[in-house]
């Protein structure tokens, strides 16, 4: 038997990255699995790769309407909904002088807004399955200070905050949902690799906060899709309100990289 056999889950960004790998795992271990991302192309192929337990969506985690329709063709479609993996994310490279607010606000419109929306119009849908779980991706950005990341890293914090207050919201009202977040330290996704060219074309302060930040190993995506399944599962029913993070030690202090 699968860990989240027969359950229903949308994954957002979940066509490349801790998304794809994520939603590859869910399926695997017996979800059906809808791939939400703004990228139709390689969703629409990395779906039909998956086969028979998953689908595609377009979906615009910034656009209200885009995640009414998604979780209402869910339903429609899949007949629930029990698994909500808020995963999409974008980050910018610049310290907090060097943020523009556009910058700013095209940060926050995907990692905060993009994770407001979804939890906002999936707890309707998570209660008429008869409960599930929220995943929240954040970051070790939102427990330690990131100058390299200013938008992002407030960004994560939200997420943070609000998925604890949504695990305390459905608790209170007797709903069986669960929220948590999870925050990872530095993963080899497209994402990180791309970071070398936010770089390139950095403000010096940035670059030189880049350089400052501690690290710790680089971990893989599939060492974040095995937790995210563990959350998904009801293996995890207890667990709610939690921030789990995973990323060898980089937040207890560690700061040198192991092989």
């Amino acid at each position: 038997m699968g860990r989240v056999d027969g359950k229903v889950a949308i994954v957002t960004g979940g066509a490349s990255g801790l998304g794809r790998e994520t939603s590859a795992l869910l399926a695997r271990e017996g979800a059906r699995v809808v791939v939400a991302d703004v990228n139709e192309v390689a969703g629409t192929g990395f779906a039909k790769e998956l086969g028979a337990a998953a689908r595609f969506a377009r979906l615009d985690v910034r656009d209200e309407a885009s995640w009414q329709h998604v979780i209402e063709e869910t339903q429609r479609e899949l007949g629930r909904l029990d698994v909500l993996v808020n995963n999409a994310g974008v980050v910018v490279l610049a310290t907090i002088e060097e943020t523009t607010l556009e910058q700013w606000r095209a940060v926050q419109a995907v990692n905060a807004d993009g994770v407001f929306l979804g939890c906002k119009h999936a707890i309707p849908a998570l209660l008429r399955s008869g409960g599930g779980s929220i995943v929240n991706l954040s970051s070790s950005a939102a427990l330690v200070g990131t100058p390299a990341f200013a938008a992002y890293s407030a960004s994560k914090g939200a997420v943070r905050s609000l998925s604890k207050t949504v695990a305390v919201h459905c608790e209170q009202r007797g709903y069986p949902i669960r929220c948590n977040s999870v925050h990872p330290g530095g993963i080899d996704t497209p994402m990180t690799q791309g970071l070398p060219a936010l770089a390139a074309g950095a403000a010096p302060l940035a670059i030189e906060a880049l350089r400052a930040q501690p690290q710790t190993r680089i971990g893989r995506p599939e060492d974040v899709a095995e937790l995210v399944l563990y959350l998904a599962s009801d293996a995890s029913r207890l667990v709610n309100g939690a921030e789990i993070s995973i990323d060898a030690g980089l937040t207890a202090g560690a700061t040198s990289p192991r092989a």
